[in-house]
């Protein structure tokens, strides 16, 4: 028996995620820490970079607490990140010279426009796949150059290090040895060309970022570097595999053949689709991204991304109070029959694909005298899935293949109110795997591709496992009603915003 073990690292918007998974993909030992949101104003959102390190650090040590015997059983690290999340940093002290810009901040949004103004949006999505928005990295890249205080001056004498979640926690966890992405990060930034697959010197100029700020590029399995002078964990062990967030999901749900479908269901929720080894363009406000590089192929996805998902639960946790515990939403939802023509649409920093409306703003509609708590308990649930159906209709549209089947993950994916509601407004099947943290699991697939753990993609397809199938209740006739109702909700919403 083999009894090697993978450090997969899932590093959140709100946390950090340790798992110790074994080549039968089954996770022995998990620890999770949280880290604080900064929101210096309205639409800003920022993390410590020492907290994000720092909970990595404690999730390992947490982890292994667990497991004590297993330290030198570490075979390979994965490392899987919350994506365009912008960081930079000191080459030579290793020190961030500003708080991480999250991929939910909004300061850019101007820039945006303005570079709109200018037509360059057509340029970016033709290179990069992506549509100009404030969501992506290089304009946060680009604000972090113009307002610290010397950061261009330092970044054109190349002493500032740029880079996304990966980057950085490689750079921590390698003793600054690299300096590196892979092909799914780079491909969120608006700087990488995805046809091509390098950095792009027209873009980089547009937004007036140097190119020796910028990772080196690399595969999504491969030795990237070994671990050095890590807390707990001993020197030497190969950080083996590397991917964004949601296309690590895709990876650790298998979805291995062009037409295979994820969701996510985390603080936002992401669907992608494996469109093959071509780079395919959507009419309907979709993303073009990498999915994944192994060797020397590459896989892309489309991907739709709602902003707010389980952030609306918490928000009814620490905003309203109306819930203690996020699971506690399922119950509450369920204790009434119907939201009772009440909607929500949780725009709290927008609305993205498929409208990419930055303007938009969270909204409830048709309240009454008579609503409830548990009544705006099931509209959230049911906001959360009728903004995934929104995705869901723009992949059908582009591909012109009603969807069937949906595999999905994430934590309130445990959530079996959401996912028959799901099923039913998609009148789809919906596939939960055993294993519902895929993102970090993905990561683990990938490390033990490229450390030799596993031979080749069916080696991990045969071990992937279901947990439960929804199907759609045929008896339910509340779905084209509520379907309208939310289609016009978004609608004022949208015109509010503006």
């Amino acid at each position: 028996m083999d009894d090697r073990l993978i450090l997969a690292l899932d590093q959140g918007t709100t946390g950090s995620t340790a798992l110790l998974v074994t080549p039968e993909l089954e996770v022995v030992a998990r620890a999770n820490v949280e880290f604080p949101q900064i929101y210096p104003k309205p639409g800003w959102v920022e993390h410590n970079p020492e907290d994000i390190y720092n909970s990595i650090l404690e999730a390992i040590d947490k982890v292994l607490a667990q497991r004590p015997d297993v330290r030198e059983r570490i075979a390979a690290i994965g490392i899987t990140n919350q994506r365009e999340t912008t960081l930079l940093w000191d080459r030579n002290t290793h020190e961030a010279v500003h708080n991480a810009i999250v991929w939910q901040c909004r300061r850019t949004a101007d820039k945006c426009d303005a570079l709109k103004h200018e037509r360059a949006d057509e340029l970016f999505q033709a290179r990069t796949g992506l549509v100009l928005d404030a969501y992506f990295s290089g304009t946060k890249l680009a604000w972090l150059l113009d307002n610290v205080p010397d950061a261009r001056a330092k970044a054109e004498d190349n002493r500032l290090a740029f880079g996304t979640v990966d980057t950085f926690l490689v750079w921590r966890l390698t003793g600054g040895a690299r300096h590196v992405t892979d092909t799914s990060n780079a491909s969120r930034t608006l700087l990488f060309n995805i046809h091509e697959l390098q950095w792009d010197d027209s873009l980089l100029n547009l937004l007036e970022c140097p190119r020796s700020v910028l990772p080196e590029i690399a595969s999504s399995s491969e030795v990237y570097g070994t671990t050095r002078g890590v807390p707990g964990l001993p020197d030497g062990i190969p950080i083996a595999g590397m991917a964004g967030d949601q296309q690590s999901a895709l990876f650790g749900q298998a979805c291995f053949t062009p037409g295979d479908l994820k969701c996510t269901y985390g603080t936002g929720a992401f669907l992608l689709q494996n469109i093959g080894t071509e780079p395919l363009s959507s009419d309907q406000g979709l993303l073009t991204t990498v999915a994944w590089t192994l060797g020397s192929e590459t896989h892309y996805a489309l991907e739709g991304s709602v902003f707010i998902a389980g952030a609306a639960v918490q928000w009814l946790r620490d905003g309203l109070q109306i819930i203690a515990q996020a699971p506690d939403i399922e119950a509450l939802a369920q204790s009434v029959p119907s939201s009772e023509g009440v909607v929500f649409v949780p725009a709290f920093v927008g609305l993205g694909a498929p409208y990419w409306d930055s303007n938009a703003r969270g909204a409830f509609y048709g309240i009454t005298r008579g609503t409830t708590p548990a009544h705006i308990a099931r509209a959230t649930l049911e906001a959360i899935a009728l903004s995934c159906q929104d995705l869901v209709q723009a992949i059908e549209k582009d591909s012109g293949q009603k969807v069937l089947s949906m595999k999905v993950d994430g934590g309130a994916a445990q959530n079996d109110c959401l996912m028959q509601t799901q099923s039913d407004l998609l009148n789809a099947e919906i596939v939960r795997p055993t294993q519902l943290e895929t993102t970090a699991l993905g990561a683990a697939c990938l490390a033990g591709l490229g450390a030799g753990l596993f031979t080749d993609l069916d080696d991990i397809r045969k071990r992937w496992k279901t947990d439960k199938v929804f199907t759609a209740d045929p008896s339910q006739s509340y779905t084209a009603s509520l379907r309208s109702q939310w289609d016009e909700a978004v609608r004022c919403t949208r015109s509010f915003g503006s």
